[in-house]
């Protein structure tokens, strides 16, 4: 009986671990669900951080490379529904040439709009905490800047729109 307590309790202590592991192995931002501290470089090389973040029903982070095509699509199609999005704002980080992304958000028209902000993450801060593996990558938070959900190959509009309803 002994040993059968000894066994039991030997595999209770190696799942224990095992579990222990697999916590610590997930992304920062599934064990933090507050919006990461960032700072990005604007393309007036002025500097954005999370502290500037003005109070919004949603803000709507999203990792992105300029000459991605499915970055592009994901640009093309936001700008279509940019009248439901007034209350949030969104966030695009990328680490390439700040030149690469100004001509990216000057193409999208995203100066047209105050609640978008658009720069270059030098310290990698974004990829870093959501452990981005595609772009688009789009991480979304609630007005308490509380995270909600995640796309890692980015989200269909009609997709985003039907969750900011539903937490709003």
């Amino acid at each position: 009986m002994k040993k059968l307590i000894g066994l039991v309790s030997m595999c209770l202590i190696a799942f224990l671990s095992q579990a222990q592991v697999a916590a610590d192995n997930k992304a920062p931002y599934l064990k933090d669900k507050r919006l990461p501290a960032f700072q990005i470089l604007q393309a007036d090389s002025t500097w954005f951080t999370h502290q500037q973040l003005p109070k919004a029903d949603f803000t709507i982070l999203i990792y992105f490379s300029p000459d991605c095509s499915h970055c592009q699509h994901e640009a093309s199609e936001m700008m279509k529904v940019m009248d439901s999005l007034k209350k949030t704002t969104i966030v695009w980080v990328s680490y390439r040439d700040l030149n690469d992304i100004r001509d990216f958000a000057i193409s999208y028209g995203f100066d047209k709009y105050s609640n978008i902000k658009v720069g270059r993450d030098p310290n990698y801060t974004i990829p870093s905490f959501f452990q981005v593996k595609f772009t688009p990558y789009v991480a979304v938070y609630d007005k308490n800047k509380q995270y909600i959900k995640s796309y890692e190959t980015g989200v269909e509009m009609p997709e985003l729109l039907t969750l900011l309803k539903k937490y709003k």
